[in-house]
């Protein structure tokens, strides 16, 4: 009999990256000032301040380049960069081969606030993965909600 597969690892970029055009930094600039303009004529100045300083922090963000992270399925948990996420913390999961991006691997967490992880995953790891995680968690059909796709789709 086979040694069963201990662990995974691999390295991906934190997240999908779009190369963002000159347009669409004008486009971001002019609604940031419209509504930092409008924000000022109703006289709620400090959210004025706020919308001009959160358009500068997208532009700055959507221009940076992803960082390249480690991430790793073992028989203590999942791994991505330093935090490791124990199966007990998590419900679900579900491999997703048919998205555009490449195969995902989605996770469902009991916590509240990160009720969903998305990993990109190799192609050549979706066994050894699915192997691993079918013997601690269930396998359940998940879909990225609808505010993850609206956000690509608008690239970000």
């Amino acid at each position: 009999m086979a040694d069963p597969i201990r662990a995974v690892t691999w390295e991906a970029p934190e997240h999908h990256h779009i190369e963002k055009s000159g347009d669409w930094f004008w486009a971001l600039g002019i609604v940031t000032v419209a509504s930092a303009l409008a924000a000022f004529f109703f006289g709620n100045f400090l959210f004025a301040i706020l919308i001009a300083i959160a358009g500068g922090t997208v532009g700055l963000v959507a221009n940076r380049a992803p960082a390249i992270i480690p991430f790793a399925i073992t028989t203590r948990g999942v791994r991505v960069g330093s935090t490791l996420y124990p199966y007990s913390t998590l419900e679900c999961f579900f491999i997703d081969e048919e998205d555009e991006r490449g195969p995902q691997l989605l996770l469902r967490s009991t916590k509240f606030f990160m009720p969903l992880i998305v990993l990109p995953i190799p192609e050549e790891y979706t066994d050894e993965i699915e192997t691993i995680l079918e013997s601690r968690l269930p396998a359940e059909h998940l879909e990225e909600p609808l505010g993850t796709k609206l956000l690509e789709f608008f690239g970000f």
